[in-house]
């Protein structure tokens, strides 16, 4: 399918001030057709590697990052790779402009194959604002392929192209410079056996008649509002258990408070105020800098400087909000009332369909959305919608029905069907 990339793609659609042919680039004045260096460190070589790569059907891609000390993730290293080159690019090389790499990630004729694409996409969505696209995550192909649930890199390239991926700078320091030969072999090799994994994954796709479950799954994955953060809605992150609807007022202010200053800072967020005191904060909802002083997880200096007085102004305002504007209890459906029995019942038909289409469990249904289907008249899950209602919601819902019995014959699971009482 072409939104998942599975069609056999033409070469047009590379940058048209760039001669196909040999020659220099109008745009950069280099040679597009010269072999990239292992490294990448000029935005010219940049240029010259991305005009090669807009010319094939696909490049395979992964970064480098680092974001333990910040909000934002640091982009050390990314990794292209198209079916004959392949190189490194350095962001932190002085100089280097990375608008080529984005006009890449945007060009519409190459289709951009990631491994676990998340985190990668959310690179690009911030410093380009722009999601790639086309896209073809691995992970999520190689789930509707029934290679199980959160496939590993390493074991698609074990299985799928018979290699070894040495894993042994899995924990370096991207940030420091110079990188090593060994660094920089150990990084290309995400995207080099990414291509044997890509087109071996695409066939299995096309062969089962499969690309559309990808597409959907693709569609979230492109989605730029899946990499936008409001801190609007950064309370929901805590997971709260609480009913209290002003409480949760209170936990909606704070957090998006400490969003905005998190973002603002570039720091993490619990190097701005731990989730712990947060929550406590919310809980005692405290009027005065003495009272957010005896919170246990918040340092008194911090409760007595402007961290403090923006919390205590967070506060108040939550306390101002009327009734009818208060953040909705968490939806708890009838999951207490749900028969356990009922629930390995289900547990089991998953099981059973998803072996039966060699498609991982993790995709058609999640826990969350068996107990929905249990407790509710008309529940409306992702596993009840699409190919996935085809693989296991039809069934499931003949099973809550009393329409559909499971029993064992031999070593297998077998489905009764039982029939509507006339």
């Amino acid at each position: 399918m072409e939104a998942a990339g599975l069609s056999s793609r033409g070469k047009a659609g590379f940058p048209a001030h760039c001669p196909r042919g040999r020659g220099r680039c109008k745009n950069t004045g280099v040679m597009p057709d010269a072999p990239p260096p292992p490294l990448v460190t000029t935005t010219d070589d940049l240029a010259a590697l991305c005009v090669r790569l807009a010319r094939a059907p696909f490049v395979t891609v992964d970064t480098e990052f680092m974001r333990e000390t910040t909000y934002w993730p640091k982009l050390c290293l990314v990794q292209l790779a198209g079916p004959e080159d392949a190189a490194a690019v350095d962001p932190l090389a002085p100089g280097l402009d990375l608008a080529p790499l984005h006009a890449l990630m945007a060009d519409e004729s190459v289709l951009k194959v990631f491994h676990a694409a998340r985190q990668d996409i959310e690179i690009f969505h911030h410093l380009s604002g722009r999601v790639p696209h086309p896209l073809f995550d691995s992970q999520v192909a190689a789930m509707v392929c029934g290679f199980g649930d959160s496939v590993s890199y390493d074991t698609l390239v074990s299985r799928l192209a018979g290699k070894h991926v040495d894993k042994s700078s899995r924990f370096t320091n991207w940030a420091h410079r110079p990188l090593t030969e060994r660094q920089i072999a150990y990084a290309l090799a995400d995207v080099t056996h990414l291509r044997v994994v890509y087109q071996k994954l695409a066939k299995r796709l096309e062969k089962t008649g499969r690309a559309a479950w990808l597409d959907e799954e693709m569609a979230a994955l492109t989605s730029p509002s899946t990499y936008e953060t409001r801190p609007e809605d950064a309370w929901k992150r805590l997971r709260s258990r609480s009913a209290n609807r002003r409480f949760l007022a209170v936990l909606r202010e704070l957090a998006a408070w400490r969003e905005q200053e998190a973002q603002r800072r570039d720091l993490p967020r619990n190097r701005v105020v731990k989730d712990e005191a947060l929550l406590e904060i919310a809980a005692h909802a405290p009027k005065s800098v003495d009272e957010l002083a005896r919170t246990r997880a918040l340092p008194r200096a911090v409760a007595e400087g402007p961290f403090g007085r923006a919390m205590l102004e967070a506060v108040a305002r939550a306390q101002a909000v009327p009734d009818d504007e208060l953040p909705p209890a968490p939806n708890r459906p009838q999951n207490a009332q749900v028969p356990e029995a009922l629930m390995d019942l289900l547990r089991v038909l998953l099981k059973h369909k998803c072996e039966e289409h060699h498609v991982a469990q993790k995709l058609v249904a999640t826990t969350a959305d068996l107990e929905r289907i249990a407790a509710d008249e008309a529940p409306d899950v992702p596993a009840l919608h699409g190919w996935r209602r085809e693989v296991f919601g039809e069934a499931a819902l003949a099973l809550k029905a009393g329409h559909l019995a499971l029993g064992a014959k031999g070593r297998k699971v077998q489905l009764i069907p039982l029939g509507k009482p006339g």
